[in-house]
């Protein structure tokens, strides 16, 4: 099947590249990435950047410009992240044949470690700069997270493939729809939104030692603050995260206010995730990075697995307490 990303040459890339009068001293090196392509490569100087595609027809040009620009406002303001390369003119969004592009400095690092006090103490820190500044203005193009559309859109995705078989997608129509009236029972603080990063997990956190970077923010929205913070605590027993989360708060109100009010957010965030995590690979299938990436889609236990963890995530929930809140 044909696919707009099937049109990115390595001499297409190398192109988009020269275009904007950076010169690679070899073609670029592929890196993991599904929703965009995204691209590893040292100038004739041996300075290294990292180039990336956008998926076609996915943002607009202003909500792709939005992001960008976001990233300069944070640069300006001293919060870590991987700022947009400018041209001359100050252009940070370019144009290749059918392609949009943006290039970046690239940063070099590794995930940071949860079990480390001082990383957790320094992601706190990360995060309550990045939400100070975030806090001063909002986004006009980018989503706003919304609990109904997020999850029906879900739904839909999922139960229109082929992928479930009529038990499957009984069972997940079921479950689906409960869980989406478990989440309804929480207050969700859509007057107090904010300009999140949106995908705050390990693999778009970079650093050395306890100086990190915040990388990606191609799903950057208006979210509440505690998006951006539950995926930094993965264990699933909410007794186990104190500790954890103690760590994140205390380096995070050295820079701004942490939203304790929103901590009875994060066992529905992580089941608003299950849901679009499921349904995102679907809607992605023509893609063919995805059946080379993710093969166990295909397998009929893979639905029996998501079906048993959106039951799973419905019982917390049913039981859930807001017990930090």
């Amino acid at each position: 099947m044909n696919h707009p990303f099937g049109k990115l040459s390595p001499e297409t890339v190398m192109a988009a590249v020269e275009s904007v009068g950076v010169w690679p001293e070899r073609q670029p090196f592929a890196l993991n990435s599904y929703e965009n392509r995204v691209l590893l490569f040292r100038d004739e100087e041996g300075k290294g950047w990292v180039i990336k595609f956008y998926r076609p027809q996915r943002w607009s040009d202003d909500a792709i410009q939005e992001e960008l620009d976001f990233l300069l406002e944070l640069d300006g303001a001293g919060v870590p992240v991987g700022a947009p390369w400018q041209d001359a003119d100050g252009v940070t969004l370019h144009r290749f044949n059918e392609f949009r592009f943006a290039l970046f400095a690239q940063k070099i690092g590794q995930a940071p470690e949860l079990e480390d006090p001082s990383h957790l103490f320094a992601l706190g820190s990360l995060l309550g700069k990045l939400h100070a500044v975030s806090r001063q203005g909002k986004f006009h193009h980018r989503p706003a997270m919304n609990l109904d559309t997020m999850v029906i859109e879900a739904q839909q995705c999922v139960l229109a493939s082929d992928w479930l078989n009529k038990h499957q997608s009984r069972a997940y129509e079921r479950v689906s729809t409960q869980l989406h009236v478990q989440l309804r029972k929480h207050e969700w603080p859509v007057t107090s939104l904010i300009r999140a990063h949106g995908d705050c997990h390990l693999g778009n956190i970079l650093g050395r030692d306890e100086d990190f970077t915040l990388v990606d923010f191609d799903d950057c929205m208006m979210a509440p603050a505690i998006q951006d913070v539950w995926m930094l605590l993965p264990v699933e027993s909410p007794e186990n995260w104190r500790a954890q989360l103690s760590e994140v708060v205390e380096g995070y109100e050295e820079n701004a206010e942490f939203p304790h009010e929103q901590l009875g957010l994060i066992e529905p965030l992580r089941g608003l995730r299950l849901l679009r995590h499921s349904a995102w690979l679907v809607s992605r299938w023509s893609d063919p990075a995805f059946p080379a990436a993710f093969p166990w889609l295909a397998d009929s236990g893979y639905w029996d697995q998501h079906i048993r963890q959106l039951e799973q995530q419905r019982l917390v929930l049913d039981k859930h307490q807001p017990w930090l809140a």
